[in-house]
C-alpha cells in the first residue's frame, strides 16, 4: 500500500472556553426571526463549561433486502452552558418575561420567546480562537438551584440551554472561524455564506 498521500496532522488541544456573546434579533410583527440585528453584543465572561449537542434524524433507505442509502439532518443543536453567574434581567429577556424598570414579571402564559444570536470562543493551547456563532437561537431551557454557604468553598452555578436553529438550508445553523484572525476584510471565508449583518457581529467577538 503507498504511503506516499499520508499526511499526519496534529491539531492543538483545547486550553479553555472564553467568553460567550449575545445579540438579540430584531424579529418581525409575528415573531419570527430575521436577518436584522440589534448594535448591541452583551459578552459574557462567565462561561465554566459548554456542551453542544447535535438533534439528528438518520433515515435508511432499503431496496433488495439490504439498506441502499442513508441520510442524516441536523435541524437544530442544543447549546448547554453552566454559568458562574447571569444577569437577571437579561435571563429575564431571553425566556420572554415582560421587564419594565427593572422589574420583571414572569409566567404570564403563553409567551414568544426571542430570537438571538449566540456565540461562544474556544481557546487552543497554539494560541488559536475557535469562534463558533448561532445566528437563530431561543432559549428553551434555565435552571436556578441556590445552596446555603459552607466552610469549604464551592461555586454556585447558573445552567442554561440554548437551541440553535438553520438559518436556511444554504446557511446553515452555525458559523465557525476557527482562525486566529479575525473575520475582518474581503477575504473573509464566510463573505460568500451568510449576510452583511452577521459580518458586522463578527469581528468584534475576540
Amino acid at each position: 500500500m503507498p504511503t506516499n498521500n499520508i499526511a499526519e496532522k496534529k491539531p492543538s488541544v483545547k486550553l479553555t472556553v472564553g467568553a460567550q456573546y449575545i445579540c438579540f434579533n430584531t424579529m418581525d410583527a409575528n415573531n419570527g426571526w430575521t436577518n436584522a440585528f440589534e448594535t448591541e453584543v452583551v459578552k459574557l465572561p462567565t462561561v465554566t463549561q459548554v456542551q453542544v449537542t447535535d438533534n439528528a434524524d438518520s433515515y435508511d433507505s432499503y431496496a433488495s433486502g439490504a439498506i441502499y442509502d442513508s441520510d442524516t439532518d441536523v435541524p437544530t443543536k442544543d447549546i448547554a452552558v453552566t454559568n458562574l453567574a447571569f444577569p437577571d434581567l437579561l435571563l429575564a429577556r431571553m425566556k420572554g418575561d415582560t421587564v419594565d424598570e427593572g422589574v420583571v414579571v414572569e409566567g404570564k402564559g403563553e409567551i414568544a420567546r426571542p430570537y438571538f444570536a449566540y456565540g461562544i470562543v474556544v481557546l487552543k493551547k497554539n494560541g488559536e480562537k475557535d469562534l463558533r456563532w448561532y445566528p437563530k437561537c431561543k432559549l428553551v431551557e434555565n435552571s436556578d438551584s441556590t445552596q446555603t454557604s459552607t466552610d469549604s468553598h464551592s461555586d454556585q452555578t447558573d445552567d442554561v440551554t440554548i437551541r440553535a436553529y438553520r438559518m436556511s438550508d444554504e446557511n446553515g445553523i452555525a458559523i465557525r472561524l476557527p482562525h486566529r484572525q479575525k473575520a475582518e476584510g474581503d477575504n473573509c471565508i464566510w463573505r460568500k455564506r451568510t449576510n452583511r449583518e452577521q459580518l458586522r457581529l463578527l469581528p468584534n467577538l475576540y
